[in-house]
């Protein structure tokens, strides 16, 4: 059992004034593996309070000095890979695989931050005006528990290069890694009051950061409906957001792509984290002149991947984060039945081999189409769903008929063509045969997917306002 009963506040992990402690369950076994002491509105505030006192001198470093400290994060972060990947692994069920591609982009986000600095105009000059960009302020970052390492440090690394000081609200589902990373931060000789971390729950500590007039900005990942309920809360004091939120992603296969890859590739964006990932494809949009063919090669690949115990490198699918989202995914996968589609592969409750475990049977639909709740609402477990459409504008169509627009991919080969359907997608990013984004890109959604970009140097614009002086 593992106790977690510290905060960290103005450069000291402090117990905090909350008293409620929650249990930490490892998800492959349904056991508690530890505790957490949360955070209450008295340590939210502290901890803003501490940023606004850190503020003043730190918007004043240079970018030489932030460089310096976001290069520090980076190599903590570095040295403590393997405790990252066995936190993420046993508290939240991600694969092997996905932390050992993956836990490095925490480290390397900072990295990303620190190059973007040596390039980027904080000032420009045109006739008698001067735009200076200045950091906007005290910032919030708040989290969810599906990658909340990334999360964490891609709103950290931005707001730090910007010359912002922020107050991290991880999910309470992510203690153990979020202790791991607090001890990375403190390693890394960041000045007290610049990084805060108190954990908490949404409707308390996060009602706080959302409402706090000495809040600028806010930065969250999470659900659309959380993220409409921070925007409300926002308008008050008109700080500024970024929201990546939601989506229900297409993975559309053109009638000439090489079926078998297409589908090798749908499948792995589809089902990426366990499916829980705000960019999954689970939406596949398969021509009927090919239709046999790909449900041919999802039942074929389907077949294939292990799911289990995520420790194991040869485990493709994992656990889903705990009995809510379990019960959740379920409830989806009856609703599908009751819709009226038909079950392709997977169906309810666990795999036949697993006694154990939040673990989802790798489940996908066919005879779906898109005003069905299954093709419309976010499951977010390994649930997919495959529409048929007859032609090129159809399949535009019904991609972009969704409140969505986060990602999406197009697999052809023909480039020229994917590019040209590409370019009619409504979503923040498209990948064209491929799975995985550009990490120098940046990401975010459009309509319900969300406000504002991230990393990069879009990323570090988020956090900065332009202030225009004029002469006579």
């Amino acid at each position: 059992m593992r106790t977690i009963d510290k905060i960290y506040i103005d450069g000291k992990f402090v117990t905090p004034h909350g008293t409620e402690v929650t249990p930490l369950h490892n998800p492959t076994t349904e056991q508690v593996i530890g505790q957490v002491r949360l955070g209450d509105e008295t340590d939210a505030r502290a901890a803003v309070a501490a940023a606004k006192r850190a503020f003043p001198s730190f918007a004043k470093t240079t970018r030489q000095e932030r460089q310096a400290i976001l290069r520090r994060v980076s190599a903590a972060l570095t040295d403590h890979l393997d405790e990252l990947r066995k936190a993420m692994i046993e508290e939240y069920g991600a694969t092997w695989n996905l932390v050992e591609a993956g836990m490095p982009r925490a480290a390397e986000m900072f990295d990303e931050a620190a190059d973007v600095l040596d390039t980027f105009e904080f000032s420009k000059s045109d006739g008698k005006t001067t735009v200076t960009l200045e950091p906007v302020g005290v910032t919030a970052a708040i989290t969810p528990w599906n990658y909340s390492i990334v999360f964490v440090a891609q709103k950290v690394a931005s707001a730090l290069a910007a010359g912002c000081t922020v107050v991290v609200k991880p999910s309470e589902l992510s203690a153990i890694q979020t202790q791991v990373m607090t001890e990375c931060f403190d390693a890394a000789g960041i000045p007290p009051g610049v990084v805060n971390i108190v954990t908490g729950r949404g409707d308390v500590v996060g009602e706080v950061l959302t409402t706090h007039p000495d809040v600028a900005k806010v930065g969250f990942t999470g659900s659309t409906a959380v993220g409409q309920h921070i925007m409300r809360n926002a308008a008050a004091t008109m700080k500024r957001l970024t929201l990546e939120l939601g989506g229900k992603s297409p993975s559309i296969v053109l009638d000439d792509a090489d079926i078998p890859a297409a589908i090798a590739a749908a499948l792995t964006v589809g089902f990426m984290n366990n499916g829980q990932a705000c960019f999954a494809g689970t939406r596949i949009l398969a021509p009927h002149s090919r239709h046999d063919e790909v449900v041919e090669a999802i039942k074929t690949t389907v077949a294939t991947l292990q799911v289990g115990d995520p420790s194991d490198a040869s485990t493709a699918i994992g656990p889903l984060v705990n009995q809510k989202q379990f019960d959740r995914v379920q409830s989806y996968i009856r609703l599908g039945q009751e819709e009226g589609a038909t079950l392709l592969t997977g169906g309810e409750g666990r795999p036949d081999d697993l006694t154990a475990g939040w673990f989802v049977k790798p489940t996908v639909f066919t005879g779906v189409t898109n005003q069905m709740r299954i093709a419309r609402e976010e499951i977010f477990g390994p649930v997919l769903v495959v529409i048929g459409y007859h032609d090129e504008q159809e399949a535009i169509s019904i991609a972009n008929d969704t409140p969505y627009g986060l990602q999406a991919y197009v697999f052809s080969t023909d480039h020229d063509r994917a590019q040209r359907v590409a370019r009619q997608i409504e979503a923040g990013t498209v990948l064209i045969n491929r799975v995985f984004g550009d990490n120098a890109a940046p990401f975010g959604g459009v309509k319900q997917s969300g406000i504002g970009r991230e990393h990069g140097a879009y990323g570090l614009a988020g956090y900065l306002e332009p202030r225009a002086v004029t002469t006579a």
